[in-house]
């Protein structure tokens, strides 16, 4: 029975949501059909490219509203939608994967790695899935999402790793980018949506969470770079005949870095950043010679992916609100990883925030349960679908298996599930 204050919008919303969320399940299956059907190829490839799934399924729903309740109410539920998100991401994508930030934070990644007694490849592997996501506490989660993606595509993924690997390896980015930026109390979405209203500072973030994520992202990164030690060591080869290329002069590196700062800075006010982001266009054309293609594309797609999360997310307030209150603080906190899983972890922690009179076991509860789980699904946590942007070109017809994405992030998520249950 469906409680009485729920409209039909909301109604019809949470079933568009269903079937986006179903849809991401089965993007393969379009892709077989694209192969399969040939005659109708275009239309199944662009429903097999996850990043078009719920902006494709927002489109519907804006569509339905018009039908259900006429032309003002849709416009004005449009626009009363935030998405500085979505914008945010599409600008910190295309800054962080410019040549200049990229090779930066590539040298400095294999400074260290010359440090560590291993071969270099191996020593570069754990760096990209431990130090990157870390990192991403104060260069926020997409931008580090965006670095250790691209690192990881450069100097693994072509360069013919086994699938169980790819697999293991996008998995454990996912899980490790969603905890990682727990240190401070702006860079991660869930962390954000709640960090003021809760008066949590980044002092509080780093003594409750930072350090628990801290150790899950390190044990994560360690296990796993041991377990294929010897398949990343073969791969050192090919990665050292990467390493030629045009060098970035240190004023350049310098400005693109002010950019990335500028971005970060006023991450909440689309007005400066945008400003900033074509400002940044106009450098980048200017001295083209030390860029690649910027990746435009790539970031409009997980924009228009995150954009479509917005829409289809502000009706299910009715039914995500219920289900968290009057819980256990165990039951709340693993309740609170599973529906991050079929939901964005960040509107998950802004419908706890307007729960009036909650603990701080409840706090702690849903908030660690959200950046646990934020590795399940693409859906799960917004920098989630700029890796898969960046990654899935190494898969099997370009498309990850959203099964087989669940099954590898499933053992970091239980290492992470540790330490913020026992630590």
């Amino acid at each position: 029975m469906l409680p009485a204050a729920v409209t039909a919008p909301e109604v019809i919303a949470t079933a568009i949501f269903a079937i986006a969320v179903v849809h991401t399940f089965s993007t393969k299956f379009f892709a077989h059909l694209a192969h399969a059907q040939p005659r109708h190829a275009g239309l199944w490839h662009l429903l097999a490219e996850v990043e078009v799934v719920f902006g494709f399924w927002a489109f519907v729903l804006i569509g339905t509203l018009f039908w259900v309740s006429g032309k003002p109410a849709a416009v004005d539920y449009l626009e009363s939608r935030n998405f500085t998100e979505p914008m945010f991401v599409f600008v910190i994508m295309v800054i962080a994967a410019s040549r200049p930030i990229l090779h930066t934070v590539m040298a400095a990644v294999r400074a260290l790695a010359a440090m560590i007694p291993v071969r270099r490849a191996v020593a570069v592997y754990f760096l990209c899935l431990a130090l990157v996501p870390l990192l991403g506490s104060f260069i926020t989660e997409p931008a580090a999402m965006t670095l250790a993606a691209l690192m990881l595509r450069d100097g693994f993924f072509r360069h013919g790793l086994s699938t169980r690997l790819k697999y293991a390896t996008l998995g454990l980015l996912f899980v490790n980018i969603s905890i990682g930026g727990t240190l401070t109390n702006f860079a991660a979405p869930p962390v954000l949506m709640v960090a003021a209203k809760w008066q949590w500072d980044t002092l509080f973030m780093l003594s409750h969470f930072g350090w628990k994520a801290a150790v899950a992202v390190v044990i994560n990164a360690l296990v796993l770079t041991w377990f294929f030690r010897h398949e990343l060591a073969a791969k050192s080869k090919a990665q050292s005949a990467d390493e030629a290329g045009v060098r970035i002069p240190a004023g350049v590196a310098a400005i693109h870095v002010l950019f990335l700062i500028g971005v970060v800075a006023f991450a909440h006010h689309p007005v400066v950043f945008m400003g900033v982001f074509l400002l940044f266009l106009g450098y980048a054309e200017a001295y083209k010679q030390y860029q690649e293609r910027l990746i435009l594309r790539e970031g409009l797609l997980v924009a228009f992916f995150l954009a479509g999360l917005v829409v289809l997310g502000g009706l299910q307030r009715w039914w995500l609100q219920e289900t968290l209150t009057g819980v256990e603080p165990t039951v709340l906190y693993f309740l609170a990883t599973a529906l991050t899983a079929v939901t964005d972890n960040a509107a998950l922690t802004y419908l706890a925030s307007l729960v009036e009179g909650v603990t701080s076991e409840f706090k702690y509860a849903i908030v660690a349960g959200a950046v646990t789980g934020g590795g399940l699904t693409v859906i799960a946590n917004a920098p989630n679908p700029a890796g898969l942007a960046i990654l899935k070109g190494s898969f099997e017809d370009e498309s990850v298996s959203p099964l087989g994405l669940l099954l590898a992030a499933l053992p970091p998520t239980c290492v992470a599930v540790f330490a913020f249950l026992a630590l």
